[in-house]
């Protein structure tokens, strides 16, 4: 797995430097004064900007990075056992151990269909003449009255009223808006104006991409910048790498090229982001409008959560096993729909493969994203993304049965936005018999 992982991250380093060099733009230079402030007085503006990027190119996609996880195969691992077996139909062949149906019952049992749930119109285990709403709306607020972090995860298991929900998820990922943040913040915005990255492009023509053009989020741009380009700028970030199977990408001095003494870490959070990244960002808008606030949030979120969904591991949450689960989940609920898609050619991941790296962000209504959200905080896991995905193919289970080709297996779930997250979850999860 690490030696994958060292691979695809020379790959994308060497993208970056040939884009420097085909270019002629350096991977950081120091802004003239007078550049420094046109951007210090637009910084609340920048969505008004119009760059030419029409040179820049994501570094990678979400498509490209999936032909390496499916490459990936153990040389220790023996297959001649497995002749036959359904593990043989998916396009992960990675033996990594992820649970089945009834170890994810156990799991998410706080799912179960006699539980009530934020999201679903159901009125049980609340007391008499109460919604179920504002009896979660009172157990959260005493939540927060008592600043009990553990407490706040395991209520928002069941969805956070949206009244409470930033203030919960502040809590749960202990995330402040102290002076010393506040403070550090403004050492990064000063950081972003006093020195332009390569990267930068990329994260304009990212948000450009997607954020931009999709109809919830568009408004947040200047938003966006402001977070993402901070974001590059922030070495606090290169401590989750001790708990990371990626090693931050290092370049050399200008002029220095092949010196020890002068190899640094770029960008300076160690994280080259790829097309998509800024849709970690924009459902956060919705919760945070102190761009402060906005980037500790979002922060936490990454370097607990989000830097597995494009990172080569073994861990359970990694984008590895979450694939595997996924197909896994498949197989088993619905076989006949797996070996279908598989024979014409639309093999399922091709098409979750999206959804999952980016956490369904841009595919789900905002609301519905959020409460989705909500149960990855309160499990502490990305396992229920991969629960998702499969929950969404077993939903369309009888068109999927129809179709002929991959396009027309896309074009039956290319629109996920009328989709309500917690009853398919629990349907597939507690009402199919396996």
């Amino acid at each position: 797995m690490r030696e994958a992982q060292a691979g695809w991250e020379r790959r994308i380093l060497k993208s970056l430097n040939s884009m420097s060099t085909e270019l002629g733009v350096p991977l950081a230079r120091k802004r003239p004064a007078p550049e420094q402030k046109e951007l210090s007085n637009k910084w609340n503006e920048m969505g008004t900007d119009e760059p030419d990027l029409s040179q820049f190119r994501p570094v990678y996609a979400p498509k490209d990075f999936l032909e390496v996880l499916i490459s990936l195969r153990n040389p220790n691992h023996d297959r001649s056992e497995e002749v036959g077996a359904q593990s043989q139909w998916g396009l992960i062949q990675v033996p990594l151990n992820v649970q089945d149906v009834a170890q994810m019952r156990e799991a998410f049992a706080d799912l179960a269909l006699n539980i009530g749930q934020l999201g679903i119109d159901d009125h049980t285990h609340v007391p008499a003449g109460m919604e179920l709403s504002d009896f979660l709306f009172h157990q959260h607020f005493y939540t927060l009255t008592t600043q009990d972090s553990a407490a706040a995860q395991q209520y928002s298991r069941q969805g956070c009223p949206t009244g409470l929900r930033a203030e919960l998820w502040a809590l749960i990922l202990n995330s402040t808006n102290e002076p010393e943040d506040i403070l550090n913040y403004d050492q990064l915005k000063a950081g972003v104006i006093q020195y332009d990255l390569l990267v930068d492009n990329l994260i304009y023509k990212d948000v450009k991409l997607t954020a931009s053009n999709d109809d919830y989020y568009f408004v947040f741009e200047d938003f966006l910048y402001q977070v993402l380009l901070c974001f590059s700028r922030d070495t606090t970030v290169l401590e989750h790498f001790s708990y990371n199977s990626a090693t931050p990408p290092k370049s050399y001095i200008q002029g220095k090229a092949g010196e020890e003494d002068y190899v640094v870490v770029y960008p300076p959070n160690g994280v080259i982001p790829f097309h998509g990244f800024s849709m970690y960002v924009a459902p956060l808008c919705f919760l945070y409008n102190e761009p402060c606030k906005l980037y500790s949030v979002f922060k936490e979120m990454y370097i607990r959560y989000f830097f597995r969904l494009h990172s080569i591991s073994s861990s359970p949450s990694g984008i590895v096993s979450l694939c595997l689960q996924f197909e896994r989940l498949l197989q088993t609920h619905l076989p006949q729909l797996f070996y279908h898609l598989r024979e014409i050619g639309a093999q399922p991941l091709r098409i979750a493969f999206k959804w999952m790296v980016r956490a369904f962000s841009g595919y789900l209504s905002t609301d519905q994203l959020l409460l989705l959200w909500d149960r990855i905080l309160g499990y502490d896991s990305l396992e229920i993304v991969a629960v998702l995905a499969a929950a969404v193919f077993a939903f369309r289970a009888e068109n999927l049965m129809e179709v002929t080709s991959l396009s027309s297996a896309e074009a039956v779930l290319a629109d996920l936005s009328t989709l309500k997250v917690m009853p398919l979850l629990q349907i597939f999860l507690f009402a199919t018999v396996i």
